[in-house]
């Protein structure tokens, strides 16, 4: 209900302008992070010597999980400059980083022309990317959710999970336009580092876009405070039990995303026994209908509140995980692959959609970026950044369905926190929302 009186909120603080300015970016950092792993088979051979396929994507995938590793150090950093800077200074200095690594890998040399080398190059664009996006997760989840209307909090930081979907189908859909307009041959021997090259281009544009942003009401307000206390490792300790649910209720939720995204396509073709380009199509399908399913389940968020999705999500994944993986391996056709990969990214999606807005509803606006970063950061470090390596690990060994124990066993983890942690969806973020001045969440 809005106070008779009192001022509406400005509206170029609400809908559209915060969420395409921040999900804009958000898509280009996410389609270099996951262009990547889409593109993985097929540079893997030009950067170890030639031997065992599944030995060249454990190497590529080792290097992928030690991209999340330093995203600890860009939550803790990036998130402090959020904090102290604002989130328009963070929003641009994470896609500035994430264009710089994208030229990296694009021109990265080869193992045939100068040995490990080329490797290493690799490692240092993925250090960068890994501290990018340690940084553009928080960055993104407090401004969509600082720069939304109260009562459309969930609705709003759900764009955070479509743009990077979006990102991720625009690899995809670039792989699956390379597949069709290149040989393999080409395609392993430098096709690869097209989309590289266009991530480049498109972190240039967007670092114009993001540069016209507007700073947060709530980050405004705390700017005028003071500012000692902002961002600082000595204020976030003092929401200790916070910086604890984030990591635990990080932890199941980006297992089993990983799992169906970017480990997904890998799993249909070297598993289930797919060609690459029925991979590529049915993981193509699943992720756009998923990406529509985001809005829908943040807007139902607003409505029940943000702990029902999560449950919801934690039941699902616990006790649908070991199922689904164990019936896509006996897919025999792209329909069959389809349907049980929109099943797991349906459950997913109760926790895809809420979860950017619950982190930034548990922390005050002077921690509130590093609160989201770090601890996120830290739980993707352990549990994101390896899920793809622990699942080739149990394929090497022989014991594959281990790995899906596994993803229950992390989700049942998280489930024990959702059913005891505090529902956010009330939660006041500035202090004209703490006052009334406006319309709260039904």
């Amino acid at each position: 209900m809005t106070v008779t009186g009192q001022p509406p909120v400005p509206v170029s603080r609400t809908p559209w302008k915060a969420v395409l300015g921040g999900s804009i970016g958000n898509m280009v950092e996410w389609y270099d992070w996951f262009a990547y792993a889409s593109f993985a088979t097929y540079f893997a051979a030009s950067f170890f010597p030639k031997g065992d396929a599944t030995a060249q994507l454990l190497n590529t995938a080792g290097i992928f999980a030690v991209g999340f590793f330093m995203r600890p150090v860009g939550g803790w950093l990036l998130g402090r400059y959020a904090d102290r800077r604002g989130r328009k200074a963070a929003l641009t200095l994470t896609v500035t980083l994430m264009s710089l690594s994208a030229l990296l890998i694009a021109v990265a040399p080869t193992y045939a022309q100068v040995g490990y080398f080329g490797a290493a190059v690799l490692l240092l664009a993925r250090l960068l990317q890994g501290l990018s996006v340690g940084g553009e997760y928080a960055a993104s989840a407090t401004y969509l959710t600082e720069a939304s209307h109260p009562r459309r909090r969930g609705f709003s930081s759900s764009f955070q999970y479509v743009s990077m979907t979006i990102g991720q189908l625009i690899g995809l859909g670039l792989l699956m336009a390379l597949q069709h307009t290149m040989t393999d041959q080409t395609l392993h021997s430098w096709g690869w580092r097209v989309p590289f090259a266009v991530g480049a281009v498109g972190a240039v544009v967007v670092l114009y876009i993001r540069r016209g942003l507007l700073e947060t009401e709530a980050f405004e307000e705390e700017e005028t405070a003071a500012p000692a206390r902002r961002g600082t490792i000595k204020g976030l300790l003092s929401h200790k039990r916070e910086f604890a649910l984030v990591v635990a209720l990080t932890m199941g939720g980006t297992v089993a995303y990983y799992t169906y995204t970017t480990y997904l396509t890998k799993y249909l073709s070297n598993t289930v026994g797919l060609s690459k380009s029925d991979a590529t199509l049915v993981s193509f399908v699943a992720l756009s209908i998923f990406c529509l399913l985001q809005p829908l389940a943040g807007a139902l968020s607003d409505r029940i509140g943000r702990r029902p999705l999560l449950i919801g999500f934690g039941v699902g994944s616990m006790l649908g995980t070991v199922p689904i993986m164990t019936a896509l391996q006996g897919a025999e056709t792209v329909g069959q692959a389809l349907l049980l990969s929109l099943a797991a990214l349906v459950i997913v999606t109760g926790y895809t959609s809420i979860n950017a807005c619950v982190k930034a509803e548990l922390f005050p606006t002077h921690v509130r970026a590093l609160g989201v970063a770090l601890p996120y950061a830290i739980a993707n470090a352990l549990f994101g950044g390896t899920a793809e390596y622990v699942a080739l690990w149990f394929k090497d060994a022989g014991v594959e369905s281990g790995f899906f124990w596994y993803v229950a066993g992390c989700a049942a983890v998280s489930l024990v926190v959702y059913l005891t942690m505090r529902e956010t969806r009330n939660a006041a973020l500035s202090r004209s929302e703490r006052a009334g001045d406006v319309p709260q969440p039904a």
